[in-house]
This record gives C-alpha cells, sequence and structure tokens, in this order.
C-alpha cells in the first residue's frame, strides 16, 4: 500500500512539474507573443523567456514589430489613355510595441496573407488614382509625387491596422514599346533642334566677331594710311621746299658770279638721268635724250622756278 501511495505521489508530482513547465515558452526578439484564453485576448508578452497558464492559456500569435517589405508590380492607365507599367518596393512596420496596437495587428486580418493584399490593392489604387489625373508626358517626373500623395492617402488607413509605411519606392516606370518609340523620337528631335540652335547660335557668333575684327582692322589699316599719306605729304612738300630753296641759293650766286643759270638746269638734268639709271632696277625708261628734247626740258624746269619765285614773292 505504501509502494501504491509512493508511486501514485511520484507520478502526481511528475505530472505536476511537467505540467509548470509546459506553461514556460519564449518569444524571439524582434517579436510580441498575443496570448489568449479561451478564444479571447488576455495579454502580450515581450521578448525572452515567459509564463502562461499551462492549458488555459495559448500563445495564439507571434507578431513581427521588424521592418518588412514587398515588391509591387502593377499597370496604370494615364489621363491620355496610355498604359504604365510600374515596378516598386514598399517597406512597412508595425507602428509600435504598445499593447492597443499588437491588438489591432493580431486581430485585424485573418492571415498575414490577406493583410499583404489589402496592403497592396491599397497601395496600387492610390497610384492608379494619381496617375489617371496626369498626361503620360508627365508621370517620368513625378516620382516624387506620387510617393507623397499615396504617403498621404494610405497612412491614416494603415494606422487603423495598426501599421507605418516607412517608404514606398518607383523603381521603374515603363510604357508600351511604341510609346516608348515614339517619346524616343521626340527626344531625338528635341535634341537635333537644340543642337541646330546651338550650332546656329555658335556661328552667328564666329561671324559677327570675325566682322568685328575684320572692321577693326579696315579701320586701323585706313587710319594707319591715313597718317603715312600725311607724313609723305609732309615729306614731299619738305622736300621740294629745301630743293626749291637750294635752287633759288644756287641760282642767287651764279648770278652773282655773272655765270649762265642754265648750267644748274643742265646739272639737275643729269643727276636725273644718273639717278634713273641707279635706282630704275631694270624697268625700261624712255627719255628723248636729243638736244631738242634736252631743250624742251630745260624750259619746263625754268618755267616751274618762276612760277616758285613769283609764289615766294607773293609770300
Amino acid at each position: 500500500m505504501d509502494i501504491v501511495n509512493f508511486l501514485t505521489s511520484y507520478w502526481f508530482v511528475i505530472v505536476l512539474v511537467l505540467i509548470v513547465f509546459s506553461g514556460l515558452f519564449t518569444v524571439n526578439q524582434g517579436y510580441i507573443g498575443v496570448i489568449t484564453m479561451f478564444g479571447r485576448y488576455r495579454r502580450i508578452v515581450r521578448p525572452g523567456l515567459n509564463f502562461k497558464i499551462p492549458i488555459l492559456e495559448i500563445v495564439a500569435k507571434r507578431v513581427s514589430i521588424q521592418n518588412r517589405s514587398v515588391e509591387l508590380e502593377f499597370q496604370g492607365v494615364t489621363q491620355d489613355q496610355a498604359n504604365v507599367y510600374f515596378k516598386a518596393m514598399l517597406l512597412y512596420s508595425v507602428q509600435n510595441a504598445d499593447e492597443d496596437t499588437i491588438k489591432k495587428v493580431a486581430f485585424k486580418f485573418v492571415s498575414d496573407r490577406d493583410l499583404m493584399q489589402a496592403l497592396i490593392k491599397t497601395i496600387e489604387g492610390n497610384v492608379r488614382s494619381f496617375v489617371a489625373t496626369k498626361k503620360q508626358a508627365e508621370v517620368l517626373g513625378l516620382r516624387r509625387e506620387i510617393v507623397q500623395y499615396v504617403k498621404i492617402e494610405v497612412d491614416q488607413t494603415l494606422e487603423d491596422w495598426g501599421y507605418h509605411l516607412q517608404d514606398l519606392q518607383i523603381n521603374d516606370i515603363t510604357f508600351d514599346k511604341l510609346i516608348l518609340d515614339s517619346m524616343s523620337k521626340v527626344v531625338a528631335s528635341n535634341n537635333l533642334k537644340a543642337a541646330a540652335e546651338n550650332e546656329g547660335q555658335a556661328l552667328l557668333i564666329t561671324k559677327t566677331k570675325q566682322a568685328e575684327a575684320d572692321g577693326n582692322s579696315i579701320k586701323i589699316s585706313a587710319e594707319a594710311e591715313k597718317e603715312a599719306a600725311r607724313l609723305r605729304g609732309q615729306g614731299v612738300a619738305l622736300f621740294r621746299k629745301e630743293v626749291a630753296a637750294g635752287m633759288s641759293e644756287a641760282a642767287e650766286q651764279m648770278k652773282q658770279a655773272n655765270l649762265d643759270t642754265n648750267v644748274i638746269l643742265f646739272s639737275m638734268w643729269t643727276e636725273a638721268i644718273k639717278n634713273f639709271a641707279e635706282y630704275g632696277k631694270g624697268n625700261v625708261i624712255f627719255l628723248d635724250g636729243s638736244a631738242d628734247g634736252m631743250e624742251n626740258t630745260m624750259k619746263q624746269i625754268q618755267a616751274l622756278m618762276v612760277k616758285h619765285a613769283g609764289t615766294s614773292d607773293v609770300k
């Protein structure tokens, strides 16, 4: 009898210990445990070793509070009836680890699959509604605006579910092949137009600068030629003045010596012929070397001297 009582007590203790140990469980880091009793929410437990009432309490769910991501691929239609294809990455998480938030997350949806489906459809619907108000030419430059619009529209809905939209990245926006080809042609034609305009402007600037340079060069050359002509004129005038003065002085001396002034003219004539021969550089010069020719030349020189003398007397 004592042995039976001992064995009964032994097994009772063993069963009791097993029951107590069955109430021990762990929750991994990054998760929050949800405890229910008789199917009704009771409490939440934090990461680490925890205890629940054996048999009565069960761990209904382990809710992840880590960030989660999902890739999306969907299609929208613009205001001008162009198909737009999106590839996006959605990053979301539980709002916080508060008890009320965890209760929403644990019991708002039957499973994570239902949550994911509702979340994806909500995002896609908001993107489509935004794109439907824009034209195809505008969509490519509206990545940031699309993200901001979606965040504003879905934040309240996700908050009711206990979640928060961390980020939405629009990774790729494409159109039908025909539209892409036409857009490429438009871009190419715009580039050609811009290149032609730039080339025309560059050519205009080059021609303008060249014309300005030519004009300045002509102006400078004209000024230099004007100055050179003035100096040459002054030189010729001074030369003639000195020649006339020298001839007048020589003629005066010849008169005082009772000599014929024609000797001066003859000397000038011979000096001129000598100068022609020295500096002609092979050029052919025709001179009348006869006595009549020399006499005519003498008369012309005398006439010039008389004219010059008369002018000097007037002055």
